[in-house]
């Protein structure tokens, strides 16, 4: 009797935050169908700004994707036990992710049915057209990878599947920070440094999301991590919040380096409205903290690293926010050199709210994925299994 009330409840449960990812998907397309209506005039972009909200969320569920999957390469590429267990859960993360953000990218186009053009008119010279190629591929390598995974008689194929999409995520992972990397005309962005810091900020977000949804599932099954598995997986989060934040701090230095990059860097860091979230948002709440809960006693509780994680996310968010947004806010340098003049606001601070449409098609992107991600648990075994005698360690961890 009491197995059958679980389950009931269980499949109760289910249904809700199904119900809840299908609302929200709704309310995100009709944002959508409301702006491709109304215009350009009911969002907060304009000439200057063309990569509004919606873009901080594309921008970090394609980013993500690509890393969680860092948790399935380490065990099938890498050979960590700990790991593979893990690593069907990581494919599912990462195609649900991918589908959420180029779900928003193609609905805040404006015209998504132009997506055909792009596909069927490839572009070498161009990073997009680089991408067109790029994100298909990885929702068919990763998807072969996790059949292998799950299908008894194809186990053996697993690890080269596997390394092929540990090779095709970092091209992935590249594609989109060279679409920054080589876009010249704006002073936040034109570095080489941005495609290995889009790789090592994929690192930490992808991982900074599984700890979530694990510490989810095991939480609505009622189930404990082992201590070794949380220990592994939350220091190893730590170690690339903290590259993340090296890389972070290169970038501005060498841009500060460069006189033409000064002032960019003087407004951004010290005289803007994306100062206060850089310094506290980004860095203070988005790492320093999270580093310190992870490194100290509370890290030896999931609860406070499940809190963490959340912070990374939390980071991840305003880090694309200064990036994205504040790289357009400031005023383009077309003359070096020179004066502009002129009735277009040249040469003068742009600033940007997001509207509600924005935020909504933003929110639902990340529904897409909540929901392909609720699906996929409940209908497949994709919860770990862990030997938990093989995996008990002197001074466990605590919950």
């Amino acid at each position: 009797m009491s197995s059958s009330l679980t389950s009931r409840n269980e499949a109760g449960i289910f249904y809700v935050l199904a119900a809840i990812g299908g609302l929200v998907t709704a309310v995100g397309l009709g944002s959508a169908l409301y702006m491709e209506h109304a215009g350009h005039v009911v969002t907060g972009m304009n000439n200057q700004i063309v990569w509004g909200i919606p873009h901080v969320f594309a921008i970090f569920l394609i980013v993500a994707a690509s890393g969680v999957l860092n948790v399935a390469s380490i065990g099938s590429v890498f050979g960590r036990v700990i790991y593979k267990s893990r690593a069907p859960l990581s494919g599912l993360l990462s195609i649900a992710m991918l589908a959420g953000g180029l779900a928003v990218i193609m609905l805040d186009l404006g015209r998504a049915d132009r997506i055909i053009v792009a596909a069927t008119h490839f572009n070498p010279t161009s990073v997009f057209g680089w991408n067109v190629i790029l994100y298909p591929g990885m929702f068919a390598i990763v998807a072969v990878y996790i059949w292998t995974m799950m299908e008894r008689r194809m186990n053996a194929y697993s690890k080269p599947a596997g390394f092929a999409a540990f090779i095709w995520r970092i091209l992935l992972t590249t594609g989109t920070g060279s679409i920054f990397a080589f876009l010249v005309a704006r002073q936040a962005y034109g570095s080489a440094l941005l495609a290995p810091m889009f790789i090592i900020m994929s690192f930490a977000w992808g991982l900074a999301v599984f700890v979530v949804v694990q510490a989810a599932m095991y939480f609505w099954n009622g189930m404990r991590l082992p201590p070794l598995v949380l220990q592994r997986m939350k220091n190893l989060l730590g170690l690339f919040v903290a590259a993340t934040l090296y890389f972070t701090a290169v970038l501005h230095l060498t841009n500060a380096y460069f006189a033409k990059q000064t002032a960019f860097e003087y407004f951004l860091l010290f005289d803007s409205e994306f100062s206060a979230l850089f310094w506290v948002g980004q860095v203070l709440i988005g790492s320093i903290v999270p580093m310190i809960l992870i490194w100290s006693t509370t890290g030896q509780r999931m609860t406070w690293v499940t809190v963490a994680a959340l912070l990374v996310i939390f980071g991840a968010f305003v880090q694309l926010y200064v990036f994205i947004i504040g790289g357009q806010a400031f005023p383009l340098d077309i003359f070096p050199g020179y004066d502009v003049k002129s009735s277009f606001f040249d040469g003068q601070v742009d600033h940007y709210t997001a509207s509600l449409p924005e935020i909504l098609l933003g929110l639902g992107g990340i529904g897409i994925a909540f929901t392909a991600i609720t699906i996929g648990v409940r209908v497949l075994r994709f919860m770990p299994q862990d030997d938990v005698q093989h995996l008990e360690t002197a001074g466990a961890i605590t919950d």
